[in-house]
């Protein structure tokens, strides 16, 4: 297995130089062109297709979104040589990497690894791991506290995904849940949790993409129709209390139970757990460090939205700007662990210091595959992605009014699964929503702009590309091929679901009808898959 995975490996590595130097024969697109031949078709979606299909096949991640990269820049080029590597490095990796708020959420992560990093070497990690096992039993009891401090850290997915993996890691080890489980629940928790609470920075970017509306209104009021984050709750919960898994999570679970937590052969692939750790930390060595980082966050966030210039929470909450709001909180709440680890003399200041490189090369492999996805997208942006959706979308509306949030649904999943991005679709798809329905028929606009907003999480959740799958993969150091793979079943189930609750709903208009039927039809999907599996354990 091994000779053939390297095989694969250096066919791909192969294929893409040759691919990089066919287009030496071929004439550069013309400087003074405006778009590309392709721009606006449906080969602006082949090159994150690519990138995801060779990822799943591989298991190899950069590799794969490298070439899915390389084809975005010949597709833009028209197949030159020199407009490919001009368009992937200019337009490309330069591009994302000096943007100001890509770089925000890089230092927000290096930033969060280093507290980690502290964290651990402090012994408090370890003193949390101690108490929470006098403290809950069993391994439902471990995963549902991994969920329910999922869904108390509703301010933005990324804080989510890394405070709530660092906090729960060893609990979730001590019980034997296996981390492809853990990210999931993870994941399950940030984005679905985010999409529905009004006080976070998706709602403040929901809220902008309704122009001519009151956003915030309309957040609300969309929310119990935004059936695939809530399904996806109900599904994450019963999941655990029935004590059932399928797919490829099964073979995850059964491992974790024998003792192999990553089902990798290799440990982790990507991290280093052999902190050197404190014997004499404490809970609160874990608990003020993050409790001043939600603190520190909120008020980061609230102060980029004018909060200390006069304006009320919730406007400058929408207002708000995440990138620098979630840096500035997180580099206050580290300064602060800092120095309460010196006062209490469980960390010198040398000590810390030397925390902090480390923290920065265990998010390393994140911050590359979030390198490579921005770039992916940034190709992606070039073709007219965005133009060919929004095109596709203007041709649908008419006849098939009451099948259009199921129609909206899909499209979301499809475009945000293709791009990597949650907000980038919603901002796409939300516009042309309130155009579509303004006039006509307000209820149905706010079923369908709750469609986008679902679709959007549904496809960032399946996407390897995405970045809050990234950060989920993080948190809990999990392979992250791994993680996508095994929540890959689960996020499909769910989205069925939510498609056949959103036919109803745009019949009915009504979530105290379709809402009910949602929950209803995933619980008998659950149970089902509970039977099948017993079914299955009891003929082996």
């Amino acid at each position: 297995m091994r000779i053939s995975k390297r095989r694969l490996f250096m066919g791909i590595s192969m294929l893409l130089i040759f691919t990089a130097l066919i287009p030496m024969t071929v004439l550069a697109a013309e400087e003074g062109a405006a778009k590309p031949a392709m721009y606006a078709t449906f080969w602006a979606l082949i090159p994150p297709v690519v990138a995801i299909v060779l990822a799943l096949i591989t298991k190899e991640v950069y590799s794969s979104l490298f070439l899915g990269i390389l084809v975005g820049g010949l597709f833009f080029s028209g197949f030159g040589f020199e407009g490919t590597v001009t368009h992937i490095f200019n337009d490309g990796f330069i591009k994302v990497l000096s943007d100001s708020y890509n770089v925000g959420i890089l230092v927000f992560l290096v930033i969060l690894g280093c507290m980690v990093s502290l964290m651990n070497r402090a012994g408090g990690s370890a003193a949390f791991g101690r108490w929470a096992g006098k403290k809950i039993k069993t391994r439902v009891g471990a995963q549902l506290a991994t969920i329910v401090l999922g869904v108390l850290i509703f301010i933005d997915d990324y804080f989510n995904c890394l405070t709530v993996g660092s906090v729960m890691r060893p609990v979730t080890d001590q019980h034997q849940v296996s981390r492809a489980k853990l990210a999931y629940l993870i994941d399950a928790t940030a984005a679905p949790i985010c999409i529905i609470a009004p006080i976070s920075s998706w709602a403040a970017a929901v809220t902008g993409f309704v122009e001519g509306e009151d956003g915030f209104s309309i957040f609300i009021r969309a929310i119990p129709y935004n059936f695939y984050a809530l399904l996806t709750i109900v599904m994450m919960v019963g999941l655990v209390l029935l004590k059932v898994d399928f797919g490829s999570m099964a073979v995850h679970e059964k491992n974790a139970r024998k003792g192999d937590l990553f089902s990798t052969g290799d440990k982790i692939g990507n991290f280093d757990e052999d902190d050197i750790s404190n014997p004499h930390g404490s809970v609160l060595d874990l608990m003020i460090p993050i409790l001043s980082l939600i603190v520190c966050c909120v008020i980061g966030m609230i102060y980029t939205g004018g909060f200390f210039a006069g304006k009320d929470f919730i406007t400058a909450f929408s207002n708000s700007d995440a990138s620098v709001g979630l840096a500035l909180g997180s580099f206050f709440g580290m300064v602060i662990t800092i120095i309460l680890y010196n006062i209490r003399k469980v960390l010198n200041f040398n000590d810390c210091m030397a925390c902090l490189p480390d923290g920065f090369k265990a998010m390393v492999p994140a911050i590359l595959i979030l390198t490579f996805a921005w770039t992916l997208k940034a190709m992606t942006d070039s073709l007219g992605a965005a133009d060919f959706v929004a095109g596709a979308m203007a041709q649908c509306a008419g006849d098939l009014m009451k099948f259009l949030p199921a129609i909206i649904f899909l499209v979301g999943c499809g475009l945000a699964f293709a791009t990597g991005t949650s907000w980038g679709t919603f901002g796409i798809l939300i516009p042309i929503v309130v155009a579509v329905f303004e006039k006509s028929n307000p209820e149905l606009m706010i079923i369908s702009i709750s469609a986008c907003m679902a679709g959007a999480v549904c496809g960032d959740h399946c996407s390897p590309i995405s970045d809050t799958t990234i950060m989920a993969s993080a948190g809990a150091r999990c392979n992250h091929v791994n993680h996508v793979t095994t929540q890959l079943p689960y996020a499909v189930t769910a989205a069925v679901v939510s498609f056949l609750t959103y036919i109803l709903a745009g019949f009915v208009q009504s979530a105290w009808i379709a809402l009910p039927f949602g929950i209803v039809l995933m619980l008998v999907v659950l149970v089902f898959a509970r039977m099948v599996s017993q079914n299955q354990q009891e003929t082996l």
